[in-house]
């Protein structure tokens, strides 16, 4: 069959460097650290005392306040990007058809603080659980919200796969438009997780850094001294729509969907193929899938957590899949300075990755101090500063405990 070309008209996000699209590129085009001490709970005791956290947030713009104690803070993020990514659309709810119109949302965990809340207050003599307990805590509750927000009765699901969760929703609503199934989709993902069960669960792991002195310069994606990951929260959604349907409205396109690969490493629970086999993979199918060769790339933004295991199994695969192209590449992290927003960072690091290929700008991987020998320094990891690049293709990279990739390549338009 022949495929329809899917354009993404609408952005939005709430995030640890801004509550909006604009004030996120400012953060990121300018090399700004979001992590600080945590304001949230008393950290006092715990060994880790820092994240990236939404700053600001005021929920009440998005939800009436009598409803706000109805929802997790995962949802009420998800409700706020997807009504800025509405809105900057210029999607018109009245006459569109609610029909062809989807969401398909991403969440690793879902409500955790919700859970978290429900099961410190539970007493074996009075076993009482709050009415809402349930419905705000289940993973796929945020998506399910937002089409009932808008009415819209396409397919609505929730993809579920850790880290890669909202990179896989992207794929999977950029799959049922081009086979024209569906006119437009709301996508992306948003997580909540920084809250006591959140950063004690991976602390128990040794996932995190501990860097408490310093916890700005914490995120050290490829530094020879990174010593783990730096928690992030919020969310991103992106409005993704046939090509043919966009032009008739009038839509302004930010660019294309061109690909999108999945796959698995099928090797641990938690740790990463140390060779790469999984992520390359992935790579190699997006581009397939996107009908490009790998010297069509311009810009890598790599999962790039700033974990010791993670940091060399991903430019490994990026020399296996792109050969020497790969000296070629701009690469950056940008967790460096959101943190890692789990679930919803393939949402917030595509609309990163769609913003560089519009501004024709590479955002930085920042808190770089020394090379590790491990790691091949002459790959471009953009380190310090951002640059001015002309992007015609961007491919983002998310990969998840359990072994889940998944990859996404945006066009320019």
């Amino acid at each position: 069959m022949e495929f329809k070309r899917v354009v993404i008209t609408g952005l939005g996000t709430v995030n640890p460097l801004g509550n909006s699209i604009e004030e996120y590129w400012e953060g990121l085009k300018n090399g700004v650290s979001a992590a600080d001490r945590i304001t949230k709970f008393d950290v006092e005791l715990q060994k880790t005392q820092f994240a990236c956290e939404v700053k600001n947030f005021d929920p009440t713009i998005y939800v009436e306040k009598k409803e706000v104690r109805k929802h997790d803070l995962y949802t009420l993020y998800a409700y706020a990007s997807a009504q800025q990514a509405i809105e900057d659309s210029g999607i018109d709810l009245e006459t569109v058809d609610k029909d062809r119109a989807g969401v398909i949302w991403g969440a690793g965990i879902g409500g955790l603080q919700t859970f978290f809340e429900e099961a410190r207050a539970y007493d074996v003599h009075r076993p009482k659980f709050n009415p809402f307990f349930i419905p705000k805590m289940i993973a796929n509750i945020a998506g399910g919200l937002v089409s009932i927000r808008y009415g819209f009765r396409g397919p609505n699901f929730t993809t579920v796969s850790a880290c890669a969760s909202a990179s896989h929703a992207i794929i999977e609503a950029f799959n049922y438009i081009r086979m024209g199934k569906a006119n437009l989709f709301i996508t992306g993902g948003s997580e909540a997780a920084i809250n006591e069960a959140g950063l004690s669960g991976f602390n128990s792991m040794r996932a995190l850094s501990t860097r408490n002195d310093d916890p700005k310069t914490a995120s050290r994606p490829f530094d020879k001294d990174r010593d783990g990951f730096v928690m992030g929260e919020g969310s991103g959604a992106l409005i993704l729509e046939e090509y043919e349907h966009a032009v008739k409205r009038g839509a302004r396109i930010y660019g294309e969907v061109a690909g999108g690969g999945m796959s698995a490493d099928a090797y641990h629970m938690t740790a990463p193929d140390p060779d790469g086999k999984g992520a390359t993979l992935v790579m190699k199918w997006a581009l397939e899938d996107a009908g490009i060769k790998p010297e069509d790339i311009d810009y890598v933004n790599v999962h790039g957590t700033s974990t010791p295991l993670g940091d060399i199994a991903e430019p490994k695969a990026i020399q296996k899949c792109f050969g020497d192209h790969a000296y070629k590449l701009s690469i950056s992290s940008t967790k460096s300075m959101t943190g890692h927003l789990l679930g919803a960072a393939g949402a917030v690091e595509g609309i990163a990755s769609i913003l560089a290929i519009k501004h024709g700008i590479i955002p930085p991987t920042i808190n770089h101090f020394t090379d590790d020998p491990e790691i091949d320094s002459k790959l471009d990891f953009t380190f310090g500063k951002a640059k001015a690049r002309e992007i015609n293709y961007a491919l983002s990279n998310t990969f998840g405990f359990g072994g889940h990739n998944a990859t996404v390549i945006f066009k320019k338009y």
